[in-house]
């Protein structure tokens, strides 16, 4: 029988042993055997870390930004090929969209956000300079560099792409090597993505690993650099939470755990409103998609008492509805669960709710499926649970049956239902379907302590909602409690996961030398040619003119509003200004950001191309008519921007600006950012040999097209071709 195969030390290795068999959830044929027996991974750990981290580390954000991009672009070209084997798992073209292309969408959002995020460096500096002396020569900045250890990704069955390539997006971008462990049951359907991964040549060597089936020893080599994501049950995440190795070496140990999560129909939703039959819609799709086999489920439905014989009916009509079968069959929008042995889970807890509750849809003898045999495939029937007392039992609380099984519960007050949402002790994701904002502002005040992300849903968003089962790139994916205390994705913040964040003190001058970022205190050096005179490449970090001085008088206060519209009073009625508190007439804070750019601006035709933007900006004190005012700009940052067809090269500059008065007194600071044209295409030469040494020993002729691309785009360090 086949067997799949793991990637471990740069090649492709086939198990000894017995191998666990791996069957169709549909036909319930096998498949092929997996088996890790004789993979060594202490060794894969060591390579891990010397080989693929060593060639993260050299990149920058942008670097590896961009060979995310080439990644899901190579992945994109191929996957009508994964829609084929995930197939197998027992999953609709729509479940697999959700795994498949919602993978790949993950490291879109992630490669962009590598570019937008981030700086074109090694490190990300976070937060502002923090003051720590009188006197400010001496200062404190924080920076996030990767961990010099591997990034072990744990994923469970139900999404075999989109848990790999969700975790690899963050743990990649932020330099840190990954050994990917799908769970055995579905690593099929992994490891033919994992393949074209490799196949594409794109990732340095060692910066991807992947075991299919048992993990071993694994944990037990872990080092303090190392670190673990976890996606599964809570019991499998507390076993390997206590690994002695994650305790003994303190491992970053990050879980995502499977929870009861709830969806609530607001006490304003009553039948024939847009958001009753929003509601009945998504409790529907949450468990039917997937067939109920997402984290993210719902599995506790609240609905206000006097409605729920509504919801009932309206729930029970729709569930008759949906189609169950294989799902290569038109029209079935239900398949089976990944799995026997899921299948066998699922109806052990099933029936332990049914104990508690009353059966209102459902159940074994409920099951009808079209083009297989329910025998020999995984099937489980959707079955609608109530309770009429949620306080009085347990059970709905605290058992979840893993597939399309669902308890209705009925609240009388916002209040009660509050309460009921928390007795899942930690869940990852809440929903509220009502058009009362206030209700919304209840509820979700109420119960976010216990939640990772509530939806609140009514007619307005509805249309563009990504609905109540989707976790996002942008926001964290993860909860409290018994969902296992982590965060995953959440932009910039599932990247600093895996970095570690360092607090740097000492001089002005010397912070900016290690962070390229110019600090308020440190030298500074000024040039007889104006700096809007310069082109990217020749502006220097600290690099800085001191303008000529201006005085505001009474004209300019009148004509400035006149301009804007804007006469509020400080700038227009000396009256009322006197029995304010400036005192008197104060020229407007845009006036002064006008009259600074007229100080400092350069006119003439030059490199500066357009003003990109403005930051942080803060009117420290009043600018009073008869006040003169001077403008201190410093070259605070660059960031070289990539190259696109048709654009003139270019990068972003930031600049430091400082206005002051006749009194050396700060008026107002900001950072203004320019785009400033390039004399030649962005990327340094330098950068080069980075990206060489993650290519140590690939010929670019073996490279794959998209990999060639994505390292020699332009705005990219250059490869050599000899």
């Amino acid at each position: 029988m086949t067997r799949i195969q793991s990637f471990a030390l740069g090649e492709w290795v086939t198990g000894s042993g017995a191998g666990a068999p791996l069957h169709n959830a549909v036909t319930g044929e096998p498949i092929a055997e997996a088996s890790s027996e004789g993979l060594d991974f202490a060794a894969m750990l060591k390579y891990g870390r010397a080989s693929g981290g060593l060639a993260l580390r050299r990149l920058t954000f942008h670097q590896r930004a961009r060979m995310l991009k080439a990644l899901a672009l190579h992945l994109t070209d191929r996957k009508e090929e994964f829609y084929r084997v995930s197939g197998f798992t027992g999953a609709t073209r729509g479940d697999s969209w959700i795994d498949i292309d919602g993978g790949i969408g993950t490291l879109f959002a992630y490669a962009s956000r590598g570019r937008r995020d981030f700086p074109d460096e090694t490190y990300y500096v976070d937060g502002a300079p923090e003051a720590l002396s009188k006197g400010g020569t001496f200062i404190g900045r924080h920076i996030c560099v990767p961990l010099e250890g591997v990034a072990v990704q744990i994923n469970a069955f139900n999404f075999p792409v989109w848990g790999m390539l969700e975790k690899l997006a963050t743990s990649f971008l932020a330099g840190m090597p990954s050994i990917v462990k799908p769970a055995t049951v579905t690593c099929y359907l992994t490891e033919v993505v994992a393949r074209s991964i490799v196949e594409s040549r794109i990732l340095p060597a060692g910066s991807f690993q992947l075991i299919c089936g048992s993990a071993g020893d694994l944990l037990d080599h872990l080092g303090s650099q190392d670190a673990v994501a976890f996606t599964g049950s809570a019991a499998t995440g507390l076993q390997l939470r206590s690994s002695r190795a994650i305790l003994e070496q303190n491992v970053r140990f990050n879980q995502e755990a499977d929870s009861l999560n709830f969806s609530m129909l607001g006490p304003d939703a009553a039948p024939g409103s847009d958001e009753f039959d929003l509601f009945i819609k998504e409790v529907v799709k949450e468990m039917t998609v997937k067939a109920g086999q997402k984290c993210t489920a719902i599995r506790r439905t609240l609905v206000p008492a006097g409605m729920v014989d509504d919801v009932v009916a309206a729930l029970r009509k729709r569930l008759a509805g949906v189609k169950v079968g294989d799902p290569a069959i038109e029209g079935v929008r239900m398949g089976p669960l990944a799995g026997r042995s899921q299948r066998r889970e699922v109806e052990t807890n099933a029936e332990r709710l049914r104990r508690a509750t009353e059966l209102l849809y459902g159940g074994p003898d409920a099951l009808d499926v079209v083009g297989a045999d329910p025998e020999k495939g995984a099937f489980f029937p959707a079955t609608l649970l109530y309770a009429a007392d949620p306080f009085a039992r347990t059970e709905p609380h605290d058992i979840e049956a893993f597939g399309p099984v669902n308890t209705v519960m009925p609240y009388e007050s916002v209040e009660e239902a509050t309460e009921l949402a928390k007795l899942g002790r930690g869940s990852l994701v809440g929903s509220l379907f009502t058009a009362r904002d206030d209700v919304a502002r209840d509820v979700a005040l109420g119960t976010a302590a216990y939640h990772g992300r509530l939806m609140l849903v009514n007619r307005h968003s509805a249309k563009e909602s990504t609905g109540h089962g989707s976790p996002l790139p942008h926001l964290v994916h993860g909860g409290p409690g018994r969902a296992g205390g982590g965060e995953e994705m959440g932009g910039v913040r599932g990247v600093l996961h895996y970095m570690q964040r360092t607090a740097l003190q000492g001089a002005p001058q010397t912070l900016t030398a290690v962070t390229r970022e110019w600090t308020k205190g440190a030298s500074e050096r000024g040039d007889r040619v104006h700096p809007f005179r310069k082109y990217f490449e020749e502006l220097e970090i600290g690099e800085t003119l001191v303008t000529h001085r201006r005085t505001v008088t009474e004209s300019d206060v009148v004509n400035f509003a006149g301009i804007s519209g804007d006469f509020f009073y400080a700038h227009m009625d000396d009256l009322a200004a006197r029995e304010s508190l400036f005192e008197r007439r104060v020229a407007h804070g845009y006036f002064v950001l006008s009259a600074a750019a007229g100080l400092f601006v350069d006119p003439a035709p030059g490199p500066v191309l357009a003003n990109y933007g403005l930051e942080g900006l803060r009117f420290v004190k009043p600018v009073y008519i008869g006040d003169t005012i001077q403008v201190r700009l410093t070259c605070k940052q660059k960031t070289a921007k990539e190259d696109r067809e048709g654009q003139i090269p270019q990068g972003v500059v930031h600049w430091d600006v400082e206005v002051t008065n006749q009194n050396s007194e700060t008026v107002a600071v900001y950072t203004i950012l320019t785009l400033v044209r390039q004399r030649r295409g962005a990327g340094a030469p330098a950068s080069a040999s980075a990206v060489e040494a993650s290519l140590a020993g690939e010929a670019p002729e073996q490279l794959a097209p998209s990999a060639r691309e994505a390292l020699t785009e332009p705005g990219s360090a250059p490869v050599r071709v000899s």
